[in-house]
């Protein structure tokens, strides 16, 4: 399930398929409010009557100008999917995908096309079976829709352009990288948490192998928790968020081992698995994508250091709060302190490694880069634990050598 709502937000058919459905319901309420006040011979004075062609052209002129502008959107945003990936990289074009405001928009150009095909099917001219019917109300709820649809077509000319910029892109992803840091790393650690670093190991633990391959997308720690309690055991999460696997893969490692059919279909179905990475749980992809911007403006063909001095500045702001807060839990406990669901989020220092290793690797040839870098260095060795420092001791020296 909680796959299936991952896919839903980043896809372009939900709401529009939400919004279509929503325009028809509209459509045939206010037709059924015209054949109602039309029956009881109520008059809406400040509504002008249509005749039965006027009606149609009108509806006609709507419908076809908003399924041509959805197409011209629609090809746009492809565009725009196209550039981006080529350009700042193709994991990236989710950012796109999940973009509320193109779907939106999508939506609403689609759905007044199918408000106006609903509308133009009641209209009935004198020489029709069943007498003429115009409904003017729902006509004109339709001309104001469409008058919308201007606005909405200039709000998405404006946010096209300002999505393109590479600042609007980088800021994204370090909205989705604070996002997952704040999720993962609470300020204040959950009840039934244990932050400890390192537990017992496990004694003679069975395993509990995926059924499928693909990325973990997701796991569902509260149903695995569950699930522990109820069997009186211990689940050490193997197949944590971000990691790929395949089939008979062991997903988690139980002590006692437990192969109850329902046990075994449990702790499945607390893993969503699928064909990308996302960064809902995985704050070590959303800071590599904000490290693959800043490595493809440094390419030969590119040669943008500025656009990789930027990450960095923004790197600084996710990394500095995550160096603020306590460590990300290690155990999910009872109340009487016993593990039951054992965890293994990166470290801080395994975060701080992966954003400098592609620096040192692609930027040290360009000096505005290993200023920001050494800039980046110094501002998480204020907020960083002795052992995080040292990490940033030996990228400050290496750094400082090429200044």
């Amino acid at each position: 399930m909680r796959s299936f709502l991952l896919q839903t937000r980043e896809s372009f058919w939900f709401l529009p398929t939400v919004f279509g459905i929503g325009a028809v319901i509209l459509a045939q309420v206010l037709v059924l409010l015209d054949r109602t006040l039309i029956a009881h011979g109520d008059n809406i004075s400040f509504v002008d009557s249509l005749s039965a062609s006027a009606a149609r052209s009108v509806l006609t002129i709507i419908g076809t100008a908003m399924l041509t502008v959805a197409g011209t959107t629609f090809s746009i945003t492809i565009s725009v999917l196209a550039t981006t990936s080529s350009t700042y990289g193709p994991r990236l074009v989710r950012n796109f995908l999940a973009d509320r405001a193109n779907q939106i928009v999508l939506a609403v150009f689609t759905s007044t096309f199918l408000y106006a095909l609903v509308v133009l099917l009641a209209v009935r001219s004198e020489t029709d079976d069943g007498g003429g019917f115009v409904p003017t109300i729902s006509i004109y709820v339709s001309v104001g829709i469409g008058v919308l649809d201007v606005a909405v077509l200039v709000f998405f000319i404006h946010h096209i352009a300002d999505s393109v910029q590479i600042t609007t892109l980088q800021r994204r992803v370090q909205t989705d990288l604070l996002r997952a840091i704040a999720r993962l790393y609470p300020a204040v650690a959950a009840v039934n948490t244990t932050t400890r670093r390192s537990l017992a190991p496990l004694t003679d633990p069975g395993p509990v192998c995926a059924d499928t391959d693909g990325y973990v997308e997701y796991v569902d720690f509260d149903r695995l928790k569950r699930a522990a309690e109820n069997a009186e055991c211990t689940i050490d999460v193997m197949a944590m968020p971000g990691v790929y696997i395949v089939t008979e893969d062991p997903l988690v490692r139980v002590s006692p081992p437990n192969d109850a059919t329902a046990f075994v279909k449990t702790v499945r179905s607390a893993f969503s698995i699928g064909t990308a990475r996302t960064p809902l749980q995985d704050v070590r992809f959303a800071l590599q994508q904000l490290v693959e911007v800043a490595v493809r403006g440094l390419a030969s063909g590119t040669n943008d250091p500025y656009t990789a001095v930027t990450a960095l500045d923004l790197a600084a702001t996710a990394l500095a709060d995550l160096l603020s807060r306590p460590p990300a839990a290690t155990a999910l406990v009872d109340l009487q302190e016993k593990p039951l669901v054992i965890l293994h989020w990166p470290q801080p220092d395994d975060l701080i490694r992966d954003v400098f290793a592609g620096i040192t690797t692609y930027g040290l040839e360009h000096p505005l880069v290993v200023d920001a870098a050494v800039r980046l260095a110094e501002r998480l060795r204020v907020v960083a634990e002795p052992s995080t420092r040292d990490v940033l001791d030996g990228v400050l020296l290496i750094l400082r050598a090429q200044l």
